[in-house]
C-alpha cells in the first residue's frame, strides 16, 4: 500500500537531532516553537531527517534529570504539521516504554499524518533512573534484548501489512491488525553499539543502523556490521548506517572549540582535571571548529570509516537562528544532499 511521492527507504544521510529543550529564558511555552524553528531550518538546508530523543528525563551526558524533556511522539506529531518534506524519527525509541503493537500503531499513525515521513528507530533501552521512577520494568541486559527481539517480531510485520502471531516470554500478539497504512515500506532503524546483539538484530530486521560509539571505534564497528550481515546471507550494502556526532560550530573556530570545555563543565566534568587520555575519551564524539573544520573532521573520522551518513546535534547553540543552516550548508555536500 503506497502512494505517489511516499518514501520507500530511510535515506538518512544527514540528520539533525534535537537533544536539549533547555533554552534561554526558561519559558516552557517557548520550548516547542524553538524546536519547530530548528526542524524548519533543517528542512530548508539539506537535512533529510529530524530526530528527537525518546526519554522522559534529560540524560546524564547532557544535563540534569529535571531539565525539560518533551515526550517524543507527541512532539513528532506536532512537527509533522510544521514541516512538509523532512523525515521524522526518534534517536531512538526505548522499546521498554511501550507495548510493541502500540508502538507500531503509533509510528504508523505518524506516517499517515506526515504523508509518509516516519522512520521507526528503536533500541533496547538503558536509562535505569527513568524506568525506576516512571514505573517501567528495567530487568537485566539480557532481558532487554530478548524483549527487543520479541518486539521486532511483532512490529516488523505490522508495519508491512501482515498480522503477527507471537506468544513470547514478554509479549504476545494475536493476528494483530494495523490500519490505516499508506505504505508497506516504513523504514526501521536500530540504534546501538553492541556488535553481536544490536548489530545482529539490525541485520535481521532493519533498513538502517545508527552506530552509537566513539568515533575512533567506527572502523571496527563497520566491520562488525558487515560480518553480522554476511552471517545471515544479507548484502551489507543493503543496511544503511549513520553516526551521531556532537557538533560545536561557529564562524569563529576558537569560540566553537571553547564550547567543548563549557559543555564538559555543564555535565559535571572539569576539563582541567582530566588526563590527556581521559580528555580524548570525553571528546571522541565531538566535532568542533569553523564550519569547514567540522566538515573536514566528519569526512575523515566518520564517512571515510565507511559510514553512510551522519546525524548531528548542536547541543550548545542549535537553538540559535542560523546555526542549523550553517551546518547544513557545509555538511549536505559531503553526503550528496
Amino acid at each position: 500500500m503506497t502512494s505517489a511521492g511516499i518514501r520507500n527507504s530511510s535515506g538518512i544521510r544527514l540528520g539533525y537531532q534535537i537533544p536539549n529543550f533547555t533554552y534561554p529564558g526558561g519559558d516552557p511555552a517557548r520550548i516547542f516553537p524553538t524546536v519547530a524553528a530548528q526542524a524548519v531550518e533543517a528542512e530548508a538546508n539539506g537535512f533529510d531527517t529530524v530526530l528527537v530523543m525518546d526519554h522522559f528525563y534529560q540524560l546524564p551526558s547532557l544535563g540534569r534529570p529535571d531539565e525539560p524533556m518533551l515526550e517524543a511522539y507527541t512532539t513528532l506529531g506536532a512537527l509533522a504539521t510544521a514541516t512538509s518534506t523532512i523525515q521524522l524519527s526518534t534517536l531512538v525509541t526505548g522499546n521498554t516504554y511501550r507495548n510493541p503493537a502500540m508502538l507500531a500503531k503509533t509510528v504508523t499513525t505518524l506516517d499517515v499524518v506526515s504523508g509518509g515521513r516516519a522512520v521507526l528507530a528503536i533500541g533496547a533501552g538503558w536509562y535505569q533512573l527513568e524506568h525506576e521512577q516512571m514505573g517501567y520494568e528495567f530487568g537485566t541486559f539480557t532481558d532487554r534484548f530478548v524483549r527487543l527481539d520479541e518486539a521486532l517480531q511483532i512490529i516488523e510485520p505490522m508495519l508491512r501489512g501482515r498480522r503477527p502471531n507471537v506468544d513470547g516470554q514478554w509479549y504476545t500478539a494475536k493476528d494483530t491488525i494495523n490500519e490505516p497504512r499508506i505504505r508497506d515500506s516504513l523504514p526501521i532503524m536500530l540504534g546501538g553499539g553492541g556488535e553481536k546483539k544490536t548489530f545482529g538484530l539490525a541485520a535481521r530486521y532493519a533498513d538502517h543502523l545508527n552506530i552509537i560509539c566513539n568515533a575512533s571505534e567506527l572502523p571496527r564497528k563497520v566491520e562488525a556490521v558487515r560480518l553480522r550481515c554476511e552471517e545471515i546471507g544479507r548484502d551489507p550494502a543493503t543496511l544503511e548506517t549513520s553516526f551521531l556526532a556532537f557538533v560545536m560550530m561557529d564562524d569563529n573556530g576558537d569560540v566553537a572549540r571553547g564550547q567543548i570545555d563549557d559543555f564538559l563543565r555543564s555535565i559535571g566534568q572539569d576539563p582541567t582535571n582530566l588526563s590527556p587520555e581521559e580528555y580524548a575519551a570525553a571528546t571522541d564524539r565531538i566535532f568542533a571548529g569553523t564550519p569547514d573544520d567540522v566538515a573536514e573532521q566528519i569526512q575523515k573520522r566518520v564517512l571515510d570509516a565507511g559510514v553512510d551518513g551522519v546525524v548531528i546535534n548542536m547541543v550548545r547553540n542549535g537553538h540559535e537562528p542560523g546555526a542549523v543552516a550553517r551546518a547544513g550548508k557545509v555538511l549536505a555536500p559531503l553526503v550528496g544532499r
